[in-house]
């Protein structure tokens, strides 16, 4: 079988594979969503084909809707072509069940895939076109937190951005500069309104989405490339808003197995490819089954029916408390906990360092012991059996191939985040002193210890992409494992600086318990696991 617009008509085969198919005419949903567009999505990879477009799906089985998503990719614009285009825009969506079996289903509801390149002639063309009709209500995103990010540590644009702010909208390159040129478009369309919902795995994530299009627009206006208006219409939450979400759902990278399983059965070219720019995808998504989207009902241009799909549809304060629980607490901390020990150990598999004695305790102290004081319950989901669900059933599910080296990327983006609210929450607290925090500073001190790239082993060992490698890296360079250095001069830059942490660790009474940590995991070979136990016994 070939994964294609014209196997959909073939259900009886389709159906002996055990794959279910979707329930409308992919034809008539494809050509309506063209020629009216209501949802665009910037983000082509796997959480959107696995997650989002899975949603739009259900809609469109239901009847709630009649038109599916445009998928716009602001990255690897080989997704587009090796991906997406051989396959008529389908996935195969494999979900991964703790229990060894897989639900098999063709995702059938993105209409179209374009590049986000407005220097490619036809590709800017479309978007531009896409933008300009008066009936589209959301554009989503799924970029990662470094695709909203303009500036660098120190608070200066990139070099991209820069040149991005001198030569306006016409030659935009960098995704918030894509958006916000796009937007112009929008304005000088009509003015029409429209809603921009992050849906990206970040703390405030439409907060962020919302400053970085207004920074562009407002540089471009000091410029002269666009009227002050302009920046009046992105400003004005009746005209443009800028709705928080959020997102869990864990979908690694495609497994060789799953790849296996499908040409055994006989699914044509099913393999996963590594992009020029090292994506690693394939047509299929695997991902678990449990999913969870909040997202706050802010839509001036009305909105697809999503809560008939499962999703939570609240106000800010909601979505804010739900973002704070798994990303601060429940989830997202765990997870960096795991990544950075596990590369340091040797792991290749989370479901695998579950099985970890010392490894499963660490992430049980920082849920149970050190984040649920600070946590706001949401109302709409229980914290405790949330983070009973994650460590009971998602993190050591044998069947979901994630690894602590995916996780590992770009964390210097993530730990002020997933750990630094925490220790603000406890420096707020009266009845609370983040001094007294324990197994949050092992997991920023054994961080550190895996920026030395190596590991327990004392071998060389590959860190995951960071954009922040260049600048922290060098820092650690006068550590020596297993000699003497100065701990304090190594650390202190990194664990001052309020831009990684959200505070300087050291004011809250952290940064020396982290240096002592620090020091032991650099003890000699074998330190790493020693340390573990001794604080993990």
């Amino acid at each position: 079988m070939k994964l294609c617009a014209e196997s959909l008509r073939d259900r009886a085969a389709w159906a002996a594979l055990d794959v279910a198919l979707p329930s409308f005419d992919y034809t008539a949903m494809a050509e309506k969503t063209k020629a009216a567009p209501v949802w665009i999505h910037f983000g082509a990879g796997n959480i959107f084909r696995g997650f989002i477009a899975a949603l739009g799906q259900e809609l469109l089985n239901k009847g709630e809707c009649d038109r599916g998503i445009i998928a716009a990719e602001t990255f690897d614009y080989d997704i587009i072509d090796r991906i997406y285009a051989p396959f008529d825009n389908l996935t195969l969506l494999v979900s991964l069940l703790p229990n060894g079996s897989t639900d098999k289903k063709i995702i059938a509801s993105i209409a179209e895939g374009v590049k986000a390149n407005l220097k490619e002639e036809a590709s800017a063309a479309r978007l531009r076109e896409i933008f300009r009709d008066p009936g589209l209500q959301m554009v989503s995103f799924t970029i990662t937190e470094k695709g909203y990010a303009l500036t660098d540590m120190a608070g200066a644009f990139f070099p991209f951005v820069t040149a991005d702010l001198e030569n306006g909208p016409a030659y935009a390159s960098h995704a918030m500069s894509v958006v916000t040129a796009l937007l112009y478009e929008r304005y000088q369309a009509g003015r029409y309104p429209l809603s921009l919902v992050s849906m990206d795995n970040c703390s405030h994530n439409g907060e962020k989405l919302q400053t970085s299009v207004l920074t562009v627009a407002r540089e471009w206006a000091k410029r002269g490339h666009v009227p002050q208006d302009f920046v009046a219409y992105l400003e004005d939450e009746h005209c443009v808003a800028f709705p928080w979400s959020m997102i869990d759902k864990i979908t690694p990278r495609p497994a060789d197995e799953i790849a296996r399983q499908l040409a055994e059965a006989g699914v044509a070219d099913m393999n996963a490819i590594i992009t020029s720019r090292n994506t690693y995808i394939a047509p299929f998504v695997n991902a678990e089954a449990p999913q969870y989207l909040v997202v706050e009902d802010k839509f001036p241009n009305g909105r697809p029916a999503l809560e008939k799909a499962g999703v939570y549809m609240t106000d800010r304060e909601t979505v804010n408390n739900v973002e704070r629980m798994k990303v601060t607490t429940c989830l997202n901390p765990l997870h960096t906990a795991l990544a950075v020990y596990g590369c340091l150990l040797g792991y290749t598999s989370i479901a695998a360092e579950m099985r970890d004695p010392q490894l499963a305790a660490l992430v049980e102290h920082i849920g149970y012991d050190e984040g649920m004081p600070v946590v706001v319950d949401p109302g709409i989901l229980s914290p405790r059996d949330f983070i009973a669900e994650v460590i009971r059933d998602r993190l050591p599910n044998p069947f979901i191939p994630d690894a602590p080296q995916r996780i590992a990327c770009d964390t210097s983006q993530k730990v002020g985040i997933r750990f630094g609210e925490t220790i603000k929450s406890y420096a707020a607290s009266p009845a609370l002193d983040a001094a007294n925090l324990t197994y949050i500073p092992l997991a920023i001190a054994g961080w550190c210890r895996y920026l030395l790239a190596l590991d327990d082993e004392l071998q060389p060992m590959t860190l995951s992409s960071d954009p922040m490698l260049d600048t922290l890296c060098p820092l650690l360079a006068g550590v020596k494992i297993g000699e003497a250095y100065d701990v304090h001069a190594a650390l202190q830059p990194i664990l001052s600086n309020a831009v990684l942490f959200g505070s300087d660790l050291y004011a809250v009474g952290l940064g020396e318990k982290i240096e002592g940590m620090f020091r032991e995991l650099t003890a000699g070979r074998g330190a790493v696991r020693a340390t573990l136990c001794r604080y993990l016994a």
